[in-house]
């Protein structure tokens, strides 16, 4: 076998495909693919969003779960600046469950209150 007939081999031939006959492929096509971008570009691409922003978009996460009737609550915690969840009964207005609960909450202010004074001992 040649090589010129190896290449022949590897590239084919397109043809026109009756979509409504059995066992036929596609036409092959040659498009170029997208650019990709990488993760770092994207990463550059997006700015931080501001601490009115956030609360924003909190509280009109919140309007739209409200809408729903679905019982969802979200907040940030001032302390410790995490994302906080509550499950509410619609009727009660009882927190259900709190993701994560308040012991945690409290217990990372504890933990960074005592690195805190860690540090200013060592220093």
């Amino acid at each position: 076998m040649e090589i010129g007939a190896v290449g022949n081999l590897a590239t084919p031939t397109p043809r026109a495909v009756d979509a409504r006959q059995p066992g036929t492929t596609p036409a092959i096509t040659n498009t170029k693919a997208a650019p990709v971008q990488t993760a770092e570009a994207v990463v550059r691409a997006a700015p931080t969003p501001t601490a009115e922003q956030v609360k924003q978009a909190v509280s009109d996460i919140n309007k739209s779960m409200q809408s729903l009737s679905q019982g969802i609550e979200f907040s940030i915690d001032t302390d410790s600046k995490q994302n906080i969840v509550k499950v509410i009964d619609p009727q009660t207005k009882e927190v259900l469950r709190q993701m994560p609960t308040q012991e945690a909450l409290e217990i990372a202010k504890a933990l960074d209150q005592m690195i805190g004074k860690l540090i200013k001992e060592k220093a």
